[in-house]
C-alpha cells in the first residue's frame, strides 16, 4: 500500500515573516491575567474553561499568532479546529487581521474540513480514490431508499429517515456496522444494521462517502495505519479545538490520537453551555478532560465582557442548581443596569402582546429592533409572536427555521382549506391532490393539466370531468375519485362545523395526520406540533373566510417586512447559542414546555439547565421571562406550572411581576420572589354545570366574572379583565374558591 508523504503539504512550509507583525507584545494589551495565562501556556494540556462572553475566539486566535511570532511553530504546524464554517471564518479572518498575512491553506477549519484534507490524501487505505463524492441528504435518503426496496422492506414501517438517524449517532459514537454493540439491537435495529452493512458497501461501491464517514474513516485510517497517524502527530505540534463541549464520542478520539504524540492539545469550551446532547455531543469529555490528559492544566475565563451584573447573577444562580459541573463564576465590571424582569401573563395571546408592548418601548428608548430578540423552546410557540409582530407592523425574522405560515405542514394544510373556500384554487389543489399519496404519478397529472389548459378550466373542474372517462385509469383514478368526493363532503361540512373543527377533520380524514403519525423521522413529532398549534389559530376566527384572508396579509405583509434592515429576531434557544442581543425575551418558562417534558421524561434536565443559562446570557442589558397560567397547547387548555428554573433564580437579581390573583385591583401587582410560584389549579375549585344569572364563575382562559345573561349553552358573562364574552357553559367552572 502507499500514500502520498504527508512532506508534500506545503503550509508546513515557513512563510515570509517579512510581513509578520514584528511586536507580537501589543498583542497581549487589553487582555486579562487569565486571558494572558491562557495564551502564555504553550506547552501541555490545557482546558480553557471559558464561561459566556468571556472573550473565547480572542484567546483562541491570539493563542495562534502568538505561536508564530515566537517561532514555536510554522503555520502547517498548528491544528485549530471548530463546528461551524461561520466560526472558522471568524478565526481565520481574525488571525490575517493579527499577523497580516493571509491563513489560506493552514489546518484551521471545521472538523469535517480538516477531515476531508486527510481523507483525500489517504482515500486508498479506505477503498475510495481521492476524488469520492461527499452525499448530501437527499442522496443519503435515495440510496436507503433503494437499499430498502432491494431487501423488500416497506419504507413506511421502516422510514429512511429513522435509519439515516440511527446511521448518523452510530457514526457519532464511532461505531461502524461490526462495532454496533449488541446492546443497541433491540425491537428492530437488527434490520437497521442490516442496512448500515449495506449502505456502506454500497458508498464504498460508489466511491462516495456521507459526513459521518469524514471523522470515521480517517479514525480508520489512523487505526489501520499507526505510520500514518504517527506523521500527523509530528506534525501538529500544537492542537486548538473551540467548543470542546459539544464534541461527539468520533471527534474526541480523533483529537486524542493526535493529541499522543506532542501533548500540546488546548480545548476551549464551557460545560454550562452544553446543549447538543441529543445530536451526539458529550459533555463528560469536558468534565474528564484532566482525567484524560495527564498533567494538565485548567484556566476560568469569568471575567465577563457581554452582560451586566444583574443578568450575570441571574445565570449564576441557576446553572449553579446543576451538579455536574466544573464550576465557575462570572462577573463584569459593567454598572449594575436592570434586574431581570420575570412577568407573569394570564396566556399565550397575553404573552405575545406583552413582549411586543416591550420591543416598542425599547425601541423608543434608542434600541433597534435587531437587537430585540425572542427565544422560544419549541419551534411552534412562534406563531403567535409572528401574529403579534405583523399585527403591530413591526418586521421580524425567523432564524435558523421558516416563519409558521411558510411551513411545508402549514401550507399542506392551507391547501385543503383554500380548495375548500375556492374550489378553482387550482395551485393549492395540485398542491395536496397526491399529499398524502393517492397514487397519481406524473401522467395523471400532466392528463389533469392538459386538459385544463384545453378547457380553461380549473384543476378541480378537470378532475370531476376526468373520473368519468378513461384518460385517468386504475389507482390514480380511484384516488381522484376519493379526494373528490371528500372535497364534496368538507365543503357541506363547511356550513356547520367552526373553521378549526373543520380543519382538524380535514386532516384526519384525507391521512394526512396519520402520514406524520406514522413517519417515524426526528422531524415528524415537530411537524404535528405546528398542525396542533395552527388548529389552535383557527379557533380564533369565526368563519374560514376571514382565517384565510387573515393568513394572506400575513405572508404578504412577512415577505414587505422581509425586506427591511431592522429586524426583531425569532428563534429557538438551540438557534441562539454563540450570539448576542441588548434586550432578550425569553417566553415560554412553564413545567413541561420549559424544561421540555421529553427531556424531564429521559432524566435530562441538566441539560435543559444549561439551555436556559444559555437563553439569559444571550443578554446584554435587559431579560425578560415570561411564563402563563394558561395555555391551549395542542388545542387544549391547560394550567401552567411555572418552570422549576424560576425558583432557581436567585431573588436579588429578578424583579417579579406577578397576576395569579386576576382582578380589577390586583392585575399585575409586583410580588415578592419566591411566593409568585403558587398559582391557581383547577382541582382548587368545585363545580357543576347549572348556572344562575348574577353567579360569579371562573374560566381557564379569560379568568372570574359574572353571568350576565343565559341562552340554553351559550353564557354572557362580564369578566374582571376581559370583559364581556359570549362563551359554552361546558368551558365555565363554579363555585367558591377553597
Amino acid at each position: 500500500m502507499t500514500y502520498q508523504p504527508i512532506s508534500s503539504d506545503t503550509s508546513i512550509v515557513p512563510s515570509d515573516n517579512t510581513h509578520l507583525r514584528t511586536q507580537d507584545s501589543s498583542l497581549l494589551k487589553d487582555l486579562n491575567e487569565p486571558q494572558r495565562q491562557a495564551i502564555e501556556q504553550t506547552e501541555g494540556p490545557l482546558l480553557v474553561l471559558a464561561g459566556a462572553g468571556t472573550g473565547k475566539t480572542r484567546v483562541l486566535t491570539t493563542r495562534i499568532a502568538q505561536l508564530i511570532l515566537q517561532k514555536k511553530a510554522y503555520p502547517g504546524q498548528i491544528l485549530s479546529v471548530t463546528f461551524t464554517n461561520k466560526a472558522a471564518q471568524e478565526m481565520q479572518h481574525r488571525i490575517e487581521s493579527l499577523l497580516n498575512i493571509p491563513v489560506k491553506g493552514w489546518w484551521l477549519g471545521t472538523f469535517h474540513s480538516i477531515c476531508v484534507r486527510i481523507l483525500r490524501r489517504h482515500a486508498e487505505m479506505v477503498h475510495r480514490t481521492s476524488d469520492f463524492t461527499i452525499l448530501d441528504m437527499d442522496d443519503q435518503l435515495r440510496l436507503i431508499k433503494q437499499l430498502l426496496k432491494a431487501e423488500g422492506i416497506d419504507d413506511k414501517r421502516t422510514p429512511p429517515r429513522l435509519i439515516m438517524h440511527y446511521i448518523s449517532r452510530w457514526k457519532d459514537k464511532a461505531w461502524l456496522p461490526a462495532k454496533v454493540p449488541a446492546s443497541e439491537l433491540v425491537d428492530d435495529k437488527r434490520i437497521i444494521l442490516k442496512i448500515y452493512q449495506d449502505y456502506q458497501m454500497r458508498l464504498q461501491t460508489l466511491n462516495a462517502v456521507d459526513f459521518g464517514d469524514l471523522i470515521l474513516l480517517v479514525l480508520e485510517i489512523f487505526s489501520s495505519h499507526p505510520d500514518i497517524l504517527q506523521q500527523y502527530q509530528q506534525q501538529f505540534r500544537y492542537i486548538m479545538v473551540d467548543e470542546y463541549q459539544d464534541t461527539n464520542v468520533a471527534q474526541y478520539l480523533w483529537l486524542r490520537l493526535l493529541a499522543l504524540g506532542s501533548n500540546n492539545i488546548c480545548c476551549v469550551g464551557d460545560d454550562d453551555q452544553s446543549i447538543y446532547g441529543w445530536r451526539g455531543a458529550e459533555v463528560t469529555n469536558i468534565l474528564r478532560f484532566e482525567k484524560d490528559f495527564a498533567n494538565a492544566k485548567t484556566i476560568r475565563l469569568e471575567e465577563n465582557y457581554r452582560s451586566t451584573p444583574h443578568i450575570l447573577g441571574a445565570a449564576s444562580g441557576l446553572i449553579a442548581k446543576n451538579s455536574t459541573r466544573l464550576g465557575k463564576t462570572l462577573w463584569t465590571q459593567q454598572d449594575q443596569g436592570d434586574k431581570v424582569i420575570v412577568k407573569s401573563v394570564w396566556d399565550g395571546e397575553e404573552e405575545a402582546r406583552y413582549v411586543g408592548d416591550e420591543i416598542e418601548s425599547c425601541q423608543r428608548q434608542g434600541y433597534k429592533l435587531s437587537q430585540n430578540s425572542i427565544l422560544v423552546r419549541a419551534a411552534y410557540q412562534t406563531r403567535e409572536f409572528e401574529d403579534r409582530l405583523i399585527t403591530l407592523g413591526v418586521p421580524y425574522k425567523i432564524v435558523g427555521g421558516a416563519r409558521f405560515y411558510d411551513r411545508a405542514e402549514i401550507r399542506d394544510a392551507l391547501a385543503y382549506l383554500r380548495v375548500i373556500h375556492q374550489p378553482k384554487d387550482s395551485l393549492a389543489f395540485e398542491r395536496i391532490v397526491n399529499v398524502p399519496r393517492r397514487g397519481l404519478g406524473n401522467v395523471a397529472m400532466q392528463t389533469l393539466h392538459q386538459y385544463s389548459r384545453f378547457q380553461n378550466v380549473s384543476l378541480f373542474e378537470s378532475a370531476v370531468t376526468l373520473i368519468e372517462t378513461d384518460e385517468i385509469k386504475n389507482a390514480a383514478k380511484r384516488g381522484l375519485q376519493a379526494v373528490l368526493q371528500d372535497f364534496g363532503r368538507w365543503q357541506q361540512q363547511k356550513a356547520t362545523l367552526t373553521p378549526a373543527e373543520l380543519a382538524q377533520v380535514v386532516l384526519d380524514e384525507s391521512g394526512y395526520t396519520n402520514m406524520l403519525q406514522q413517519d417515524k423521522s426526528i422531524e415528524a413529532p415537530g411537524r404535528l406540533e405546528n398542525l396542533k398549534e395552527f388548529i389552535n389559530a383557527l379557533k380564533e376566527y369565526e368563519s374560514l373566510d376571514t382565517f384565510l384572508e387573515h393568513v394572506s396579509l400575513v405572508i404578504d405583509n412577512a415577505k414587505a417586512a422581509h425586506s427591511a434592515q431592522d429586524m426583531v429576531n425569532i428563534m429557538t434557544l438551540h438557534s441562539a447559542k454563540g450570539l448576542e442581543f441588548d434586550v432578550v425575551y425569553l417566553v415560554g418558562w412553564e413545567e413541561g414546555l420549559f424544561p421540555n417534558q421529553r427531556s424531564l421524561d429521559e432524566g435530562n434536565l441538566e441539560e435543559e439547565r444549561r439551555l436556559a443559562y444559555v437563553g439569559i446570557t444571550r443578554a446584554r442589558h435587559k431579560a425578560y421571562i415570561c411564563y402563563a397560567y394558561n395555555r391551549c397547547t395542542h388545542g387544549t387548555w391547560q394550567v401552567g406550572v411555572p418552570s422549576r428554573f424560576i425558583e432557581d433564580l436567585p431573588p436579588q437579581h429578578i424583579e417579579v411581576f406577578d397576576q395569579r390573583q386576576v382582578g380589577k385591583h390586583s392585575f399585575g401587582r409586583r410580588m415578592t420572589h419566591p411566593s409568585f410560584t403558587q398559582q391557581p389549579h383547577p382541582e382548587k375549585y368545585s363545580f357543576n354545570r347549572e348556572f344562575n344569572f348574577g353567579e360569579r364563575v371562573f374560566h381557564i382562559k379569560f379568568g372570574y366574572g359574572k353571568i350576565r345573561d343565559i341562552q340554553g349553552d351559550k353564557l354572557t358573562i362580564d369578566f374582571d379583565v376581559s370583559g364581556m364574552k359570549h362563551v359554552m357553559k361546558q368551558f365555565i367552572k363554579k363555585g367558591v374558591e377553597i
